[in-house]
């Protein structure tokens, strides 16, 4: 059976490689996805591309897998951070999802001055840009950190790492051409950044400033629309 079901393992993977699944794994393959002993899926680790693997045992608490051949090469994405104040616990679910969909390296949520939501669970949202790998065809999932302030964050940015500042208070003004990699999105809250947060942003050496068109957009549509924007001008799109 030619299965167009993806599972992100841990590898290393190689041809006749076994792979132990977990039991939620198992019981997606077998009671969610009906596949049974025999059947073929695709899996991949994030370092040694996808491979054709099958069933080779099942049961309650787990089942193992034989890596057959590689199907596809590792691509990673290129060198772009995504770092954003997480908001509202859906709409922060979907900006990790849609930064792994559309090619986020990693994933940084920052506690600013206003922040809305200061706890985060990272195992659950890492969870969530595994699917989202699983589900867009991709080799790599990017890590989620745990949520950090931002300020400690610029304390230790590195020195070669332009950090394209998303600010609201430039729609509809014209912005200065997005760097190449290795570089950072910058998205702030729901209630923008504070008048000492954008002073230090903007006196940053590897700070730029980006305007996302001429209206002011919501803090999960503007990660949308950053990563767009900066992957069709610098990233692997073209």
């Amino acid at each position: 059976m030619d299965s167009k079901v993806r599972l992100h393992v841990a590898g290393p993977l190689r041809a006749g490689q076994s792979v132990e699944v977990t039991r939620d794994q198992a019981h997606y393959l077998t009671g969610v996805m009906r596949l049974s002993v025999g059947d073929t899926l695709t899996v991949f680790d994030g370092r040694a591309g996808a491979w054709r693997a099958r069933i080779d045992a099942a049961a309650k608490r787990g089942a193992t897998l034989i890596c057959d051949a590689q199907v596809a090469a590792q691509r990673d994405p290129p060198d772009l951070w995504l770092v954003f104040a997480p908001i509202k616990k859906a709409r922060t679910d979907f900006i990790v999802e849609k930064a792994a969909e559309l090619g986020a390296a990693r994933i940084l949520p920052v506690a600013t001055q206003y922040t809305n939501s200061e706890r985060i669970r990272r195992d659950r949202l890492q969870a969530h840009a595994v699917e989202a790998a699983e589900q867009c065809g991709g080799t790599y999932v990017p890590e989620v950190a745990e949520l950090a302030p931002l300020t400690r964050l610029l304390d230790t940015w590195p020195e070669d790492r332009a950090l394209i500042f998303c600010d609201e208070t430039l729609a509809g003004e014209a912005t200065a051409p997005l760097p190449p990699a290795p570089a950072a999105l910058l998205i702030g809250p729901e209630g923008g950044f504070s008048p000492e947060e954008r002073a230090r942003l903007r006196a940053m050496r590897q700070g730029i400033t980006l305007a996302l068109g001429p209206r002011i957009l919501r803090a999960d549509t503007a990660a949308v629309a950053a990563l767009t924007l900066w992957q069709a001008a610098r990233g692997d799109w073209g």
